[in-house]
């Protein structure tokens, strides 16, 4: 784990190709399953797989529901992926702004996937309450690794009716 005061990085090194893991990561249904906070509950309207610009909603919960709106502000197909969160209307820009980055390097073995927390966009009036979750935030994220790997591993459809792998399942 590597973390500075408004970044914190865990990585895993997960025995699948990178292919396999970003299809998971680029599917906003699948959050859920690899959520290791548990606060992810469900992607809001339709999930199409993720690319450069798309925007996604995901309904949460932390104690009380709430929802975030997410736009992809990274990606690299297969290597990296982020999104930078926002509360949802007009008090958005000041509730979020956090970047949730994937980068995965293929190694020996598989995959070494790197997640990443990185606040350093988080609006100035939050920031500081948000950086007293750092801690917390780390151990989710190594328990997301964790079940990223686990779904990599069992395979199977994933939402849009590929395998993880990517290929089509309709027959």
């Amino acid at each position: 784990m590597s973390e500075d005061r408004d970044v914190v990085t865990v990585e895993r090194t997960i025995p699948a190709p990178a292919e396999r893991i970003f299809a998971v990561l680029r599917d906003p249904a699948r959050h859920r399953e690899i959520d290791g906070s548990g606060t992810v509950r469900d992607a809001k309207g339709e999930s199409a797989p993720l690319e450069m610009g798309s925007r996604f909603g995901m309904s949460m919960k932390m104690g009380l529901p709430y929802s975030m709106v997410n736009t992809v502000v990274e990606y690299e197909p297969d290597r990296r992926i982020a999104w930078q969160t926002t509360g949802p209307g007009p008090i958005g820009r000041h509730v979020g702004g956090r970047i949730w980055r994937y980068e995965l390097e293929p190694v020996d073995g598989g995959t070494l996937v790197k997640e990443s927390w990185d606040i350093t966009q988080e609006s100035v009036v939050t920031r500081p309450v948000v950086r007293l979750g750092a801690k917390t935030t780390s151990r989710n994220m190594a328990a997301t690794l964790e079940r990223i790997e686990e779904v990599v591993a069992k395979g199977g459809p994933s939402s849009d009716g590929t395998d993880t792998d990517g290929t089509d399942t309709a027959g």
